[in-house]
């Protein structure tokens, strides 16, 4: 278990993800057949040839899912009772197949809940591109109910 108990998280703190992922053809291929999107955008290389972007972009729910997956190590592995809500969701740009994410996440509030058990901890998650100078693809709030420390 590598992740953070209640008690454990700094309001303001920010935790630079270790691991990074390289987007692939394959991933957004799967992703949206299990999602059931078919939207051409993501699927069809001679309609998204014809878009603004030249090329198909990869399926923003893949995306931010990958962030929150690339966050967990350093946040919730192990010490999180359930994911309660992820909110101001934006992709101020988007992200292509062989694009390598990274992942930040600061902690802006949290407390206990009322009967004094455990926690909830709300953090600002930022994906980047790394491959195009660490370009903002994905940003948004994720609030955890966390576990205390079992010893608290």
């Amino acid at each position: 278990m590598t992740g953070l108990y209640y008690e454990e998280f700094e309001v303001g703190e920010t935790i630079e993800h270790g691991k990074r992922r390289t987007v692939s053809e394959r991933d957004n291929q799967a992703f949206c057949d299990m999602t059931m999107n078919q939207q051409p955008l993501h699927l069809d290389a001679e309609f998204a040839e014809e878009t603004q972007f030249g090329e198909r972009l990869v399926n923003g729910l893949y995306t931010m899912s990958l962030a929150v997956g690339l966050t967990i190590p350093e946040t919730t592995d192990g010490t999180i009772v359930a994911n309660l809500s992820y909110d101001d969701v934006e992709h101020p740009s988007p992200v292509f197949h062989g694009d390598t994410l990274r992942v930040q996440s600061t902690v802006t509030n949290k407390r206990e809940t009322s009967d004094g058990e455990r926690g909830v901890v709300t953090m600002h998650v930022e994906a980047f591109a790394v491959s195009r100078d660490d370009e903002l693809v994905c940003e948004f709030d994720r609030t955890v109910l966390s576990e205390k420390r079992p010893d608290a």
